[in-house]
């Protein structure tokens, strides 16, 4: 039973990233502290030299400047040694093609993970899936070092990357604009005003004393711009 919970211990949103020193395929890395200041987006991926795990990350490199741009950082991980790590980057660079990618470097830090210290920490091993691979977990860290978004894939579904560049892309404006982002929200979309807290305040809400769009008392959006969003997200 105590295998059993410390394979499916997992931290939650809003819990500090758990500590943890590694080898990695770009140096020896000391996480969080290393990323202090920046976004990170902490993943992790069943084994090397599997065709799912390949295809997801030809298109991590391919977008890495990308979520650099976005002030966001990547770290990858597998329970795999460092070896095996550097031969699969080096087969995925010199002999897979992928929808248009090919020829594609990997420069983000891998983790070399074979004890499972690191996969077990962050509950990455889910033991009806298997007991000796990681799923596609992702931690969306912020630059305090907590973790502020999870999502979980199980072994044989791939990422959505658009997906996970929106997520990085809407937390921060959620923390720069005080707002939260609806459904499908996208920048230069409506973002949503949290729920009125005194009667007052939902009374001038529906007076239209305020610059929104109240369809009732809980409900009110407000524009921002998709400049003006990603004037505060970008790098300049």
């Amino acid at each position: 039973m105590e295998s059993q919970q410390e394979f499916t211990s997992m931290p939650r949103i809003g819990d500090k990233a758990p500590e943890f020193k590694a080898v990695t395929t770009q140096g020896d890395i000391n996480f969080p502290a290393d990323y202090k200041g920046d976004w990170v987006i902490l993943f992790s991926h069943p084994a090397d030299f599997t065709p799912v795990c390949t295809s997801e990350f030809m298109t991590f490199a391919t977008m890495e400047d990308k979520f650099a741009n976005a002030n966001c950082k990547l770290v990858g991980l597998s329970i795999d040694g460092l070896y095996s790590h550097i031969a699969w980057l080096r087969s995925i660079k010199e002999k897979i093609e992928y929808k248009g990618m090919k020829d594609v470097e990997v420069k983000f830090p891998l983790i070399e993970d074979i004890t499972m210290e690191v996969a077990n920490k962050y509950g990455m091993v889910q033991p009806n899936e298997d007991t000796t691979k990681a799923v596609r977990a992702v931690f969306f860290i912020d630059p305090e070092g907590i973790i502020r978004a999870i999502i979980y894939y199980p072994l044989s579904l791939g990422r959505n990357f658009d997906e996970l560049y929106r997520v990085v892309v809407a937390l921060q404006a959620a923390d720069e604009f005080g707002v939260a982002t609806p459904a499908d929200w996208y920048p230069g979309d409506d973002v949503i005003i949290g729920p009125a807290g005194s009667c007052g305040t939902a009374e001038d809400r529906m007076t239209g004393k305020e610059d929104m769009d109240c369809k009732d008392w809980y409900f009110c959006t407000k524009k921002i711009s998709k400049e003006e969003v990603l004037s505060k997200v970008l790098k300049k």
